[in-house]
Parts: structure tokens; sequence; C-alpha cells
């Protein structure tokens, strides 16, 4: 009961979020954190509108979230994990180093709540592997496992040193 109290105080909104995150909306996909255990996971959750952008073309009449973009919502989640207690947090970006085992197990339509689950597997100094589930009505939507590298922002696309890198 007491992780309980703990986790409910936690509770941060999307002027938080931003503070954290470079990402902006069309592209921020993460609306609330529920918990957040430093180093080690957090909980999100992402309030799926008819009104999301994406969904005037996939599809129409028939609008379903691209499964790209629940990859990209549980690494936006997994990115407040890794930046929030960074003080220099806004001269550092996250890219993608790789994605992996991604699978998609249901269709996520507009009037769904999101609720982001991710774990940290594996974090180096500027390099993390993390496993992330988007989860709707308790059922899993999407999973994947992903390598991010932080890199300065001064930096930016030449921050690899010759690795392939997309931002998160």
């Amino acid at each position: 009961m007491e992780s309980d109290a703990v986790a409910a105080s936690f509770v941060r909104d999307v002027r938080w979020i931003e503070s954290v995150l470079p990402h902006r909306y069309p592209m921020l996909l993460v609306d609330r954190v529920l918990e957040l255990e430093p180093g080690r996971r957090i909980v999100a959750i992402k309030n799926v509108t008819v009104n999301e952008p994406f969904f005037v073309g996939h599809f129409p009449g028939q609008p379903v979230m691209p499964g790209v973009l629940l990859v990209e919502g549980m690494a936006q989640a997994g990115g407040i994990l890794l930046l929030h207690d960074i003080p220099e947090r806004d001269q550092k970006l996250l890219y993608f180093m790789s994605i992996e085992r991604a699978r998609f197990r249901r269709p996520v339509v507009p009037g769904d709540q999101l609720r982001y689950e991710v774990e940290v597997l594996r974090m180096r100094a500027t390099t993390c592997k993390l496993a992330g589930r988007a989860i709707v009505d308790g059922e899993v939507a999407a999973e994947a496992v992903c390598m991010s590298a932080m890199v300065d922002r001064a930096a930016g696309a030449d921050a690899g040193g010759g690795a392939t890198l997309w931002p998160v």
C-alpha cells in the first residue's frame, strides 16, 4: 500500500514532460507519467483521440494508430526515465540505436488509453537497452526492446561516430 502512495504522489503532467523531453505536439506521445523508479522503470499514459493528425490518412474510415508510433511512444517514456534527473538534459538528445523484437498484438484506435510500461534492461554511461510494452485495457497492444544513445545536442547527427543513429 505504501508503494501505491509513493507512485500516486509522483504523477506528472504534460508540462513537466515537456520540461524533460524536446518533443512537442504532434510528436509528443506521452500525456502523463504515473510511476517512475529512477534507473529502473516508468509507467506513463497517452490518451488517443480522433484528432490525432495521423488518423487522417491511417486509415480513412477506419483509424488505426501506426505501430511505429507505438514504439516511438514507448521510447519517449523511456527517454523521460533516462533524462528526468540529468541537470543538463536540455543539452542532450536520445537517438535510437536499435529496435528489436517489435510485436504488434492489437490495433490502437481513437478513444483508447495507452499505458506505456518501460523498464531498463541494461544501462551504461551513454547507452541504454529498454524493454517496453504498450497496453490498452489490460491487453498488450505492442512491445519492443530498444537501444538508445545519449548524445550532446550540439553534436547532432554527427554524434554517431560512424554508427547509424535515429532520434527517439
